[in-house]
């Protein structure tokens, strides 16, 4: 038998490891789960023969180096920051290992040992990064090898609610880390290059510039901009692309609404509250209000915010009850974001038999013979429940298909990777289409704009 070890028992290793345990018998795979909770590591296992769950703290370097030492492959599902140490164990014990995170400097900074070790760092290979990467990159080398030329490139996604359980007004509950939520767009201004002309939005205009996006069957959605899309440029080979812009999907609406967080400054997380562990959810609203001796913390929050009583946006905040006294934060020391996450989390979280909903949405604007051409390219993927979410699916899956190959010498590269070679992302997105997960790929007008323009 050869030893899968895979670190983190969370949410998005559901689907990850029942497809390695549906596997097992006919690849001859014992799976070890390690997770800080040993009753999450033997609920994802169901008591099946080929795996066994261990309790495991991933900063003991002894039960850590010990646990990867016996392993043939290791697959960490933990937070991006923990990959490190075990990245650095992997070399001392020479294994492959796989993530679905965004490679940090300090992973890329161990490509030539990894390289000089003949191992493979397979990072990205989930949802947003991963199938966004494989799914781009077929399309993208389909055309050149038409010898068309890029001209643009678009690429949303989103994790959402499907629609049979959309019960909100804002149309959202949380499928991923809420906390990535209340902060996205932080950190910078979002850049990106439309015809050619550099683009900047600061965190204050991020949710007020939007693009409308149209997926047969579900409707209508938007999309707010990713912080930097310029490094896929040289990522996906698009260095002399006039056009190269990433987004975050949401419902209608949804963004203009969260722009009154970011107007209130709830979605701060530079500094903590006094007294937020006894504040009531209405005190923390009042806490970003000016004084008014007679002005209701209601009547002040529209006068701010420039909205009416009929307004649907007002309706949208009553909803979440950030006016009720009787409620109260609970967190010691906490930031606003923090509070706002707490609050969020009490009517955004997905119940038990809630579905989600994963759209992606890619567009490519290229050049053949002369003719200024576009595709698009959609996918749509619908959760069971609660436990085997589209989330988990679409992050989970393409990890472990990814892995197999690996570990059945599928994969020849070499150092840290991205699934951008043809060699991972073909038979990988072949695969996963078995599981629904499936590209809609439709000839449309090129809507790109006139480079001649004085102005763009």
């Amino acid at each position: 038998m050869r030893t899968v070890l895979i670190f983190g028992a969370g949410r998005s290793a559901s689907s990850l490891i029942q497809y390695l345990l549906v596997k097992s018998t006919e690849e001859q795979l014992h799976l070890v789960i390690a997770d800080l909770s040993i009753e999450l590591a033997q609920k994802k296992t169901n008591n099946h023969p080929n795996a066994t769950p261990i309790a495991l703290n991933i900063l003991n370097e002894l039960e850590r180096q010990k646990a990867i030492q016996q392993a043939d492959i290791v697959v960490s599902m933990l937070p991006a920051h923990l990959h490190i140490e075990i990245a650095k164990d992997c070399i001392l014990y020479k294994k492959n290992m796989v993530t679905a995170s965004y490679i940090s400097d300090e992973m890329q900074a161990l490509d030539t040992v990894v390289k000089e070790n003949g191992l493979l760092f397979m990072n990205e290979v989930g949802l947003d990064p991963g199938i966004d990467h494989m799914s781009a990159m077929k399309v993208i080398d389909e055309i050149k090898e038409k010898g068309g030329k890029m001209l643009l490139f678009e690429s949303f996604c989103g994790g959402l609610v499907a629609p049979e359980n959309d019960t909100n007004l804002w149309n959202y509950k949380f499928t991923w880390a809420p906390r990535n939520v209340v902060l996205a767009g932080q950190g910078g201004a979002a850049k990106f290059i439309q015809e050619g002309t550099y683009k900047y939005i600061p965190y204050c205009n991020v949710f007020r510039r939007t693009e409308f996006l149209e997926v047969e069957g579900f409707g209508r959605f938007e999309a707010y901009s990713n912080r930097d899309s310029l490094k896929y440029r040289t990522v996906y080979g698009l260095e002399d692309v006039l056009t190269l812009y990433r987004g975050t999907i949401r419902r209608v609406g949804f963004s203009k609404a969260w722009n009154m967080f970011v107007q209130l400054g709830m979605t701060d997380d530079s500094y903590t509250m006094d007294g937020s562990e006894t504040m009531s959810y209405r005190q923390f609203t009042n806490s970003f209000l000016p004084y008014h001796p007679t002005d209701s913390v209601e009547i002040k929050t529209r006068l701010i915010l420039k909205i009416d009583q009929d307004d649907s946006m007002w309706d949208k905040l009553v909803e979440l009850d950030l006016f009720n006294p009787n409620k109260i934060v609970g967190l010691k020391d906490a930031t606003p974001a923090q509070i706002l996450q707490k609050i969020l989390s009490d009517s955004w979280t997905l119940q038990e038999q809630d579905k989600d909903m994963i759209v992606m949405y890619h567009k490519f604007g290229f050049e053949l013979n002369g003719i200024k051409s576009q595709i698009d390219s959609k996918m749509v993927s619908i959760g069971e429940n609660q436990t085997y979410t589209a989330m988990s699916k679409t992050v989970g899956l393409p990890v472990a298909m990814a892995t197999l190959l690996i570990l059945n010498g599928k994969i020849n590269s070499k150092g840290v990777q991205l699934p951008i070679m043809k060699e991972v992302y073909q038979p990988i997105l072949k695969e996963l289409e078995e599981y629904g997960i499936v590209f809609k790929e439709d000839d449309v007008p090129y809507l790109g704009y006139n480079i001649d323009q004085e102005s763009v």
